[in-house]
């Protein structure tokens, strides 16, 4: 296993990696000196407990920086939160940041790049090619503890994100994604709330024909998002599913 200040990377055998690049909400003591974000707040638009999903799939590289200090999931020119643009609007800083402060988060967000390509160029080299689930989780609850949870019928509670993927090549490894979220009786649907953001676009970019990215968007069933307070029960079934998605995902994997 390596770490560094951005994340951590585990290697181990066969073509998939998993990651969960929301999962941190550590900051460098010269972010947290600027944030005007609460911890709360933070806390609520980042994914926890995916970083636990993502390591019980074996490869993995995880975030353990707050999204708040540098975003993985976006590009570069946008990984560093400036405003209420950025960050639904939520204040970030309670005074701009200085330049220095901006290059160190950037510089992060590079060697997270590089330590991506270098992994997922090893595994393809080793297995030929890779098979990676970028898993987050998503607010349903935007209107408030009290306020009615977003419509249903618009969130699943597992969102398949694949608007970057070569569809026609990958299809077998999506479909039974789906069908072994829905067997475990869970509602899972593809591009519904989301299409993928820029990690796998870049994957699936990167890698042509021999990287299958697909991002994994979970419903925020298994924590309160407005205290965070997590349901063992619900994260124990949901990561049983993953498991089981996991499995018929790779052996679909093997054919394509």
């Amino acid at each position: 296993m390596e770490s560094g200040r951005t994340f951590e990377l585990a290697r181990g055998p066969g073509p998939l990696l998993a990651t969960a690049l929301h999962a941190g909400h550590a900051v460098r003591p010269e972010v947290a000196a600027l944030l005007a974000t609460s911890d709360a707040d933070r806390l609520r638009e980042e994914d926890p407990h995916m970083d636990r999903f993502a390591r019980s799939l074996g490869n993995h590289l995880v975030a353990v920086r707050s999204r708040f200090e540098v975003d993985l999931n976006r590009p570069r020119t946008g990984a560093v939160y400036l405003g209420p643009a950025d960050a639904w609007g939520l204040a970030v800083w309670r005074r701009p940041p200085p330049a220095e402060l901006l290059a160190r988060s950037l510089a992060d967000w590079d060697a997270f790049y590089r330590a991506a390509e270098g992994l997922l160029s090893g595994l393809i080299a080793r297995e030929g090619r890779a098979l990676v689930l970028d898993l987050h989780a998503y607010c349903h609850r935007r209107g408030g503890p009290a306020a009615p949870p977003a419509d249903p019928a618009s969130s699943p509670e597992v969102d398949l994100a694949t608007g970057s993927l070569e569809r026609g090549r990958w299809a077998p490894v999506v479909t039974a994604l789906g069908r072994a979220f829905t067997a475990a009786g869970l509602d899972a649907r593809e591009n519904a709330r989301f299409r993928g953001g820029h990690f796998v676009t870049w994957l699936n970019g990167r890698f042509p024909g021999r990287c299958c990215a697909i991002a994994v968007e979970f419903k925020k069933t298994f924590v309160d998002e407005w205290t965070g307070a997590p349901d063992p029960a619900r994260l124990g079934r949901l990561e049983a599913a993953l498991a089981d998605a996991t499995r018929a995902a790779l052996a679909a994997f093997q054919t394509c």
